[in-house]
C-alpha cells in the first residue's frame, strides 16, 4: 500500500503522460505509420521518436516549471497554489489530446471506407462536417461552468484507467497473441535488421506489468473528483466519468464478439484468422527472412 501512495497522484500523472505523449494506445502513430511504404525503416523511426519525444518534453519541462518559478516568487506563493493543482497546464494539454484523437479518428473513417471517402469533395465534405461538430460540442467548456466539466473529462477521459487498461491489451496482443518472436521476423523484414531482445522483453513483460501495477495502484488509492476550488462533484457526474472511462475500452471486447459471431469455424479457428495466422503461417516479410535464413545455413 505504502508502495502506491508514493505512485498517487504524481507518478501515475506521469505514466499517463508518457502514453500520450508518444501517441501510445490513441492510434496516431498507426494511423499516421499507414501512410509509410513497406519497407519504411520503422525500427529506426522509433528510436528516433524517443529520443525526440523526450528531448521535448525535458526542454518543455525547463520552460513550465521555470516560469512557474518566476511567478512563485514575485506572488510569494508555492508553485502549487500558482496554478492552482495545474489545471492550467491540463487545459493545454487537453487540448493537444483532441486535436490529436481528432486526426485519429478522421484516418480511421477515411481508412474503413476508402471507396466512398475517396470520391471526389467526399473527404473535404467529411472534415468540414466532423470540425463543425466537434467545434459546437468544445464550445461548452467556454461556458461558465465548463471548467467543471474540463476537469471531469480530463480526470476521467484519455488520463485514466482506460489508457493504462488498453496498454495492457496491446502489449499481450503484440507480444503474446500476435507473438513477439514473429513481430521480430517483420521488423526484420521490412528493415533488414532484428530487433533486439529487449524490444521481445518489453512487449512481453516490461510494459504489460508497469501498466497493470500503476492501473491497481490507481483503484487502491482512488480518490473522489474535486474541483480546485473544492467543489466536489455529485453522484451523476461520477456516474458519468467512469462511463467515459468505459467507452473508451468496451469496443475492444465488442470488436472480438462480433468477429467470432461473424467468422466461421471453432474458437481456435476463428482466433487464428482474426489474427492474420489462419491459412499461412508467415507473411511476405517473414517469408523473405526465412528463406534468407534458409540460404545462409
Amino acid at each position: 500500500m505504502e508502495c502506491c501512495q508514493l505512485l498517487y497522484p504524481v507518478w501515475l500523472d506521469a505514466c499517463t503522460q508518457v502514453l500520450f505523449s508518444y501517441g501510445v494506445v490513441v492510434g496516431t502513430l498507426i494511423a499516421l505509420g499507414s501512410y509509410n511504404k513497406v519497407k519504411n525503416n520503422c525500427y529506426k523511426d522509433s528510436l528516433w521518436l524517443c529520443l525526440l519525444n523526450s528531448c521535448t518534453s525535458f526542454v518543455a519541462g525547463f520552460t513550465v516549471f521555470s516560469v512557474l518559478g518566476f511567478m512563485a516568487e514575485k506572488q510569494g506563493l508555492s508553485v502549487d497554489k500558482v496554478v492552482q493543482s495545474g489545471r492550467q497546464i491540463r487545459r493545454e494539454r487537453q487540448t493537444g489530446k483532441v486535436q490529436e484523437t481528432g486526426r485519429v479518428r478522421m484516418a480511421s473513417v477515411i481508412d474503413m471506407f476508402p471507396k466512398q471517402m475517396r470520391r471526389p469533395w467526399r473527404r473535404e465534405i467529411f472534415l468540414i462536417i466532423f470540425c463543425l461538430v466537434f467545434f459546437l460540442i468544445h464550445i461548452i467548456f467556454t461556458t461558465q461552468g465548463g471548467i467543471y466539466l474540463f476537469q471531469l473529462i480530463d480526470h476521467h477521459g484519455l488520463n485514466g484507467a482506460g489508457v493504462l487498461v488498453l496498454s495492457v491489451i496491446e502489449s499481450v496482443a503484440a507480444g503474446w497473441a500476435f507473438g513477439a518472436e514473429r513481430m521480430c521476423d517483420v521488423v526484420e523484414g521490412m528493415t533488414g535488421q532484428r530487433p533486439c531482445v529487449l524490444f521481445k522483453l518489453c512487449w512481453r513483460y516490461i510494459t504489460p506489468l508497469i501498466c497493470m501495477a500503476c492501473l491497481i495502484c490507481m483503484f487502491l488509492n482512488y480518490q473522489p473528483l474535486t474541483s480546485n476550488r473544492g467543489y466536489v462533484y455529485p453522484d451523476w457526474a461520477y456516474g458519468l466519468g467512469w462511463t467515459m472511462s468505459c467507452f473508451i475500452v468496451v469496443p475492444v471486447p465488442i470488436w472480438a464478439v462480433v468477429k467470432i459471431r461473424t467468422i466461421k469455424g471453432t474458437f481456435k479457428e476463428v482466433t487464428r484468422r482474426g489474427l492474420g495466422l489462419a491459412g499461412r503461417r508467415h507473411t511476405n516479410q517473414e517469408m523473405g527472412v526465412a528463406e534468407g535464413r534458409a540460404k545462409e545455413s
